[in-house]
């Protein structure tokens, strides 16, 4: 399935039914009176975030959303049929915009939570509303009012606890792999990951974290070089990084690894200042292939890292040892950031008619 995180769309709710003008004419009812119906409302376009669908790509090639019109009133006061809402459902972290304005609309963050991004128009009286004393025959009813009509942009921002940060080649799929259910593409090349990937990852206790690993950064991401940034606002949820250093091959021993660790935060900073402010877990990675004792650069890494007050962990991605010691780790910084749950799963975009 291909994987789409923006799509924009027009969307029109429908319109409110008119009101008629209708006469109350049956036999043995001298005094009938007016009696037109009142049209329909016009139906909304509604979103709904639903923990089953992971893309937004049944919108790719749907450029225009239309709720039903609403009926026209019928005599007998009887009112029209309000029109059929278009109901959508969506991904779990997306967010929907007002292309014209910018104004975001919702941010639909939990299973269950509901955007009416277009309101339907109200129905129009009919001419049993307006008889009085002094006008006992009104000959004139209300038009139905036109629904809400809006441009919108659907953006998705993937939920996840943890987020998987390196160059390309840097063994986060692999890393993924080990530590969850999910099957991310794995190669022995760069940028083998070209769409956003999640993993639950179970931990001592029962509980379990999200992770989220994004295609490989290189020095000049955020100038478009590579893959760009432009899965990096899919971090921008998450409440730590893991940030994955390949170990130096023997053949590279004098291999610039402060620079390659400053480059990649240097990206960061260049997207978001929150993303370079997240505790961060640092991750030195195929440790099976270092030959003898730490190169030199590995132990500028370490003094580096000491410096800033972390910690560098280390880990075979392809042997499985030290991925325990990285998950638990993961986990206490998770775990320490998790704020109180919500105590209701709808949010204040819920619909009210």
């Amino acid at each position: 399935m291909a994987f789409i995180d923006e799509v924009t769309l027009q969307a029109k709710a429908g319109d409110g039914g008119n009101g008629i003008v209708a006469w109350r004419r049956e036999a043995h009812v001298p005094m009938g009176g007016p009696a037109g119906g009142d049209g329909g409302d016009g139906g909304d376009v509604i979103f709904v975030a639903d923990e089953g669908v992971h893309s937004l790509l049944d919108y790719k090639y749907q450029a225009h959303l239309k709720a039903r019109n609403g009926a026209p009133g019928r005599g007998k006061k009887q009112a029209g049929e309000h029109g059929a809402d278009v109901v959508c459902k969506v991904p779990i972290g997306t967010q929907i915009f007002d292309v014209n304005s910018g104004e975001l609309l919702a941010d639909l963050t939990a299973h269950g939570q509901v955007c009416v991004a277009c309101k339907g128009g109200n129905g129009g009286f009919g001419n049993q509303h307006f008889a009085t004393p002094s006008r006992q025959g009104p000959d004139f009813a209300k038009p139905g009012l036109p629904g809400e009509e809006r441009r919108i942009t659907l953006s998705l921002k993937l939920m996840a606890d943890v987020g998987l940060l390196g160059f390309p080649n840097a063994g986060k799929s692999t890393l993924l792999s080990r530590i969850s259910a999910a099957r991310p593409k794995i190669g022995n090349y760069p940028f083998t990951t070209l769409v956003p990937q999640l993993g639950v990852v179970r931990v001592d206790g029962g509980h379990s974290m999200v992770v989220a690993d994004v295609p490989g950064l290189i020095e000049g991401a955020h100038e478009g070089a590579g893959l760009g940034i432009q899965f990096l606002k899919h971090l921008e949820r998450v409440r730590v990084l893991c940030h994955l250093v390949e170990a130096p091959m023997p053949e590279d021993e004098q291999a610039d690894l402060v620079g390659r660790y400053q480059a990649l935060r240097q990206e960061l900073g260049a997207f978001s200042a929150r993303l370079a402010e997240l505790p961060e877990v640092v991750v030195l990675n195929k440790t099976d292939l270092i030959a003898g004792g730490d190169a030199p650069a590995l132990k500028k890494l370490e003094a580096h890292l000491k410096k800033r007050g972390v910690s560098l962990l280390r880990m075979s991605g392809a042997t499985g040892e030290g991925t325990r010691e990285v998950v638990l780790a993961l986990w206490r910084e998770v775990n320490a950031e998790r704020g109180p749950k919500p105590t209701t799963a709808f949010s204040p975009f819920a619909r009210v008619r």
